[in-house]
């Protein structure tokens, strides 16, 4: 049975959904996508979040989500004109509103004086006394585990409205409660509604899932048509509906729409309570279609008249969304963990056949080959279950982007693309952090302020491009803006005054890029609010490497700078090749190779004292033993490191690794290192290989970092 508590978790994850639908419609108005279903569906999100705040009595919410929606109102209505100014305000009060959401969700009290803030800010950008509600307009939420109420009636004037209403079976299925819609139109005047039950079968025929009931409702009231029709916005589509404008000096007689019923008349008692009466109708024949009356749903005669006797009314069409489920994401880990296992114990099972007096015949290598492509789908299958679009943390970074102009005084936008690319939810969860370290280095230090912006020939208005999509079984992500570019010579006097580097090394301009990533380099000239204490770009390094990615920097002086991550699509399980290095067995992804060949002594070249490049076909790649790279060995030996692996390092180029042998390859499960022992240069994890022995999977462009010069940051290890 669900609880109270667990209701309340399934709002605020509902409100997340919202509040990133509210963000992207509002960005869509920005750009001039100001159509009418963009605007509703930003009202309309505004408005969900505040019933389902009201159903948990969080007054402050509902209070601010309220009056936002009046401004949305106005927006929606064409009072008020998608102008910079005001979308800006509504932007600044959809990240105040997430803001308020998530304190809600931590039980925290919101701060009064920032929400009324906010939000008068919003009221008079929109042209609004701050507080002001429409007349004769309050909102009541109706708390959850308060007594059922239709609030106070009262008697009002004005016109009458016939209203006749069938929901289909969808809208039980979505979790709406008619009785509630009855209520916000009982709210709104006088209200005499009268219930059919003709389609009511026996109840040995009965399906729970079917939608039987229907409605007729004499609403007199003082408020327009549009506010009643607003009372079903949310199921508009998913039931039969009609709304009719009737003489008030002849209003209908309590005929039902629908046959034989029961009727409700509410109405206020003589001392002033409210009172709801059931008074039985007798039988009668249903009112004519009305030529004036206004069909909102356009339903279709059969989803409208009455169906043969014990039947219910059609069910809703199959091409709606498509069913979910909500999974426990520990359920979804065990899963992960049990595959892992599935993959290690498949290989040793394999490597036991393979070592037995019988192996070679046809019918066990058919059905280890079987078990393998079982495995592997098993594999694929669970990896999409945790699979997510990067849409969730993309629209974060607009408001990134948004506060960080702000405060650097600058003018700048964000364009993104791939939203829809999927990757494991881990990482998506982990790239938060370095993902906005590097959007705020991309305004910070990459765009120009709007005078010199336009007097260099650029837009006032600074770009930064960020997108995402899969590349030979990786996802590289891309943080692209069209700012100054990097100022080579800057950085490297910068490097020296802060003794990173010596005055006579000579560094190539791709190494000079990735001094920024060393610990303490900035080239702020002072500590701000933003930058200066040359944490950013480091963080962005190690967390990048944590994930078993790796992370490059292009820029063009004037043009601007391209970041780039890269990325495995999961953190389980890779295809790996297995090879021999120094007696020792070593891992390396599969993605990251190119070829492997056995090279001619007379390609491979001599550089300096001590180093190698190896010709590729016209093309001079870093040779690298990895056996001295990683200290197994001090020289090769004869037979060592005849056979090289290229490997390719994304944006810095390719290299070839020397090795001495060649086992297979396979499906490994990725072990961590860095919790039980540490990071390790050149290491990005550890496997489990079908014999129990632990394997070392190799990060190609860490193990470059140790055979070169280039500067590294000290090794930490966990018991430090």
């Amino acid at each position: 049975m669900v609880g109270f508590s667990d209701l309340k978790e399934i709002f605020f994850v509902e409100a997340d959904e919202l509040l990133s639908a509210l963000e992207s419609g509002l960005r869509a108005i920005q750009t001039g996508a100001e159509g009418g279903d963009t605007v509703n569906a930003v009202f309309r999100a505004v408005h969900s979040i505040k019933g389902g705040a009201g159903a948990f009595d969080l007054k402050a919410l509902v209070g601010f989500a309220h009056r936002f929606e009046t401004v949305l109102d106005d927006l929606r209505g064409g009072r008020l004109q998608p102008e910079s100014a005001l979308i800006n305000a509504l932007l600044h009060a959809s990240d105040h509103l997430a803001d308020m959401v998530g304190a809600c969700r931590q039980g925290l009290e919101t701060d009064a004086e920032a929400d009324e803030r906010v939000i008068v800010q919003l009221e008079l950008q929109a042209g609004r006394l701050p507080g002001a509600e429409e007349e004769g307009f309050t909102f009541e939420p109706l708390p959850m585990d308060g007594p059922f109420s239709f609030g106070d009636l009262g008697v009002s004037t004005g016109q009458t409205f016939l209203i006749r209403f069938r929901p289909h079976a969808s809208v039980y299925a979505s979790g709406h409660d008619p009785a509630l819609l009855l209520r916000d139109l009982c709210a709104l005047g006088t209200a005499e509604v009268t219930l059919d039950m003709a389609d009511l079968p026996q109840a040995g025929s009965f399906d729970p899932g079917q939608s039987y009931l229907g409605w007729s409702i004499a609403l007199t009231t003082t408020s327009s048509a549009d506010e009643v029709h607003k009372v079903f916005e949310f199921i508009d589509g998913a039931c039969a509906l009609e709304i009719e404008l009737v003489d008030r000096e002849s209003p209908p007689s309590d005929q039902s729409l629908f046959g034989a019923s029961s009727q409700t008349t509410l109405a206020p008692s003589p001392g002033g309570s409210e009172k709801a009466s059931l008074l039985p109708t007798p039988e009668r024949p249903p009112l004519p279609p009305p030529a004036a009356s206004r069909n909102l749903a356009a339903p279709s005669p059969a989803e409208v008249s009455p169906t043969a006797p014990g039947k219910g009314v059609a069910p809703a069409s199959n091409n709606g969304p498509r069913p979910t489920i909500r999974v426990d994401i520990d359920r979804v880990d065990r899963l992960v963990d049990i595959l892992g296992e599935l993959v290690i114990h498949q290989a040793m099972l394999t490597e036991a056949i393979e070592q037995s007096p019988g192996f070679g015949s046809v019918e066990v290598d058919r059905s280890l080959d079987q078990l393998r492509q079982l495995s592997r789908q098993i594999q694929e299958s669970v990896m999409a279950i945790r699979a997510q679009p990067v849409k969730p943390l993309f629209d974060r970074m607009h408001r990134i982007v948004r506060e960080v102009s702000m405060a650097a005084g600058k003018s700048a936008r964000l364009v993104t693309e791939g939203e829809a690319t999927e990757v494991d939810k881990t990482i998506i969860e982990r790239l938060a952090d370095p993902l906005t370290h590097m959007i705020r280095n991309s305004v910070d230090h990459g765009l120009e302020v709007a005078d010199k912006r336009i007097s260099l020939g650029k837009p006032a208005e600074g770009e930064i491009r960020l997108s995402a999509a899969h590349r030979s079984g990786r996802i590289v992500i891309t943080v692209q803006d069209d700012g100054a570019g990097i100022d080579r010579e800057k950085v490297r006097q910068v490097a020296i005054d802060k003794g990173l580097i010596s005055p006579l090394l000579e560094l190539s301009p791709q190494e000079i890029d990735a001094l920024l990533f060393l610990p303490g380099f900035s080239t702020a000239s002072e500590v701000s609010n933003l930058s200066g204490r040359g944490v950013g770009m480091d963080v962005v390094r190690s967390e990048i490497t944590g994930l078993g990615g790796r992370v490059g920097i292009t820029s063009q002086r004037g043009q601007g700078t391209i970041l780039t991550i890269s990325l495995p699509l999961t953190l389980a399980v890779l295809d790996g090749m297995v090879f021999d290095v120094a007696g020792q067995t070593l891992v390396l992804p599969v993605s990251t190779i190119i070829e492997t060949l056995r090279p001619d002594g007379s390609l491979r070249h001599s550089l300096g004292h001590s180093d190698s490049v190896l010709d590729v076909r016209g093309r001079c790649l870093p040779l690298i033993d990895v056996g001295t790279a990683l200290g197994f060995r001090t020289s090769l030996s004869q037979g060592e490191g005849e056979i090289v692996v290229v490997v390719e390092r994304g944006d810095e180029g390719a290299i070839a690794l020397m090795v001495d042998g060649i086992r297979d390859q396979r499906q490994v499960v990725i072990k961590g290192l860095e919790a039980n022992y540490g990071q390790i240069p050149g290491i990005a994890a550890a496997t489990v290989l079908g014999d129990g022995s632990v394997a070392l999977i190799l990060d190609p462009n860490d193990l470059a970092a140790v055979a070169n010069a280039i500067p590294r940051p000290p090794i930490q290890h966990a018991a430090e």
